[in-house]
């Protein structure tokens, strides 16, 4: 065991723990058990903190250290250091804790390559060093961004193989005429390609609408420190770092012209988590669509089969449920809640720092990520595999009075009601027919 301390006092850790005392503290202070930071997050606050080394190396500030520090994100991003990170997700202090518990695990593994034992902080210091020119409140913004907009890329990649998808069928089910419904009740002729035209158009305009959101999230406030004002952080290490972000990222990041407002507000994030709520309300839409045109197959509509998966019940022999459309319902509505959450912790973060920001990160980065396998699932576990069922589709139309309102311009609304009411769907199109043709 290793004792660290700081100004509260001294803790006992693990000798090989790669974390320090703040981490341990943290751990214990926001013992939840609920879930810890995600990864994601992790993974781009230590690309900020690469950024950060190595402007310091370039500028000729203590380049052997910071070369270790840089060296040492590249560890963690190859995935050898996840069990470090001990943080729960939900905790107070805006981030400070996570942005700790990298700066420590940075640390030590800086002083494992320079021949140090962990823990020997006047070599390579978690704060004077790791955190130099830095503070959580820039550092942890600029990485929900990072971390979001990967995320958004790779939404709006599944969006689009989901819309192809749509459209794919589409063209495939283009001749096949169904029923079509209103309020649940039997309306109009249409066929089953418009309806999934109709699905396809709406996950167009989900892909674009998360497509074109990234450009509010380029603007970091990176070098603002603690309340968007630049203290102590150097002027040449500003205008360096956020050059060297782009390049570890690959993203047009900018700073932002005025990073106190970066700093204070999180309104971008309800913004993209207002996107997402968009998609999965679209999502659940077209979930429910095919579950309900799914039903039976003998007491339900039975228009189309989806691929059976898994069995259905422990105890009703050959029982098949529709789980994959059910499982994107579920996943839909956690975005919504998610989305609620995202709402209320960014209308609550008050003056120069949103204290609330840890449950906007963990809320939509949770909603990102099942978004991302939601979508993936539904495409190819439903929405490539279902095959329809002319049969019923034909039969549910020719045994209703869909064809009705095809005869209101010729002989008016109200014979046409008077007509199917008191007659059966086939011999009520024979009466229109014949009305039809003597009408003038």
């Amino acid at each position: 065991m290793r004792i660290e301390k700081d100004v509260l006092g001294s803790a006992e850790l693990p000798d090989d723990a790669l974390y320090g005392i703040n981490t341990a503290r943290a751990a214990e202070n926001f013992a939840l058990g609920h879930r810890k930071v995600n990864l994601h997050l992790i993974y781009a606050v230590v690309k900020v903190k690469k950024a950060a080394a190595l402007t310091y190396r370039k500028l000729g500030i203590r380049e052997e250290v910071y070369g270790a520090v840089a060296a040492a994100c590249d560890q963690i991003l190859a995935g050898g250091c996840d069990d470090s990170f001990l943080t729960e997700a939900l905790q107070g202090g805006a981030g400070t804790s996570t942005n700790m518990n990298v700066n420590e695990v940075l640390a030590n593994l800086a002083l494992l390559r320079l021949g140090k034992k962990r823990g020997e902080y006047s070599v390579v210091h978690p704060l004077d060093d790791v955190n130099r020119g830095q503070s959580t409140n820039d550092v942890y913004p600029t990485a929900l961004r990072i971390a979001a907009i990967e995320q958004l890329r790779l939404l709006s990649g599944e969006c689009a193989a989901l819309q192809q998808s749509l459209q794919m069928r589409e063209n495939e089910f283009d001749g096949l005429k169904k029923l079509g419904r209103t309020e649940l009740m039997d309306a109009v002729p249409v066929t089953l390609g418009e309806e999934f035209g109709a699905y396809a158009q709406g996950i167009a305009r989900d892909r674009w609408r998360i497509y074109k959101v990234e450009e509010r999230l380029r603007q970091v406030n990176l070098g603002g420190t603690a309340v968007g004002l630049s203290g102590n952080a150097e002027r040449r290490y500003r205008f360096g770092v956020i050059e060297e972000l782009r390049n570890i990222t690959g993203m047009g990041l900018a700073a932002a012209e005025y990073p106190m407002d970066i700093t204070q507000n999180n309104d971008v994030f309800v913004e993209v988590s207002g996107l997402l709520k968009a998609l999965a309300v679209n999502l659940m839409k077209i979930a429910n669509y095919l579950r309900l045109m799914n039903s039976g197959p003998r007491g339900g509509f039975g228009e189309i089969r989806l691929a059976a998966v898994q069995q259905g019940s422990t105890i009703m022999p050959g029982k098949i449920n529709p789980v994959i459309p059910e499982m994107v319902l579920q996943c839909s509505m956690r975005v919504i809640a998610n989305d609620t959450a995202v709402t209320l912790a960014a209308a609550h973060g008050e003056f120069e720092l949103n204290a609330f920001s840890p449950l906007i990160a963990d809320s939509l980065l949770e909603s990102l990520q099942l978004l991302n396998r939601a979508v993936f699932l539904f495409r190819t576990k439903c929405v490539e595999t279902l095959v329809p069922d002319e049969e019923n589709c034909r039969r549910h139309l020719e045994q209703s009075f869909a064809f009705a309102a095809s005869y209101i311009v010729d002989l008016g609304y109200d014979t046409v009601s008077r007509v199917v009411r008191e007659n059966p769907p086939a011999a009520a199109k024979k009466l229109l027919d014949d009305m039809k043709k003597k009408h003038p």
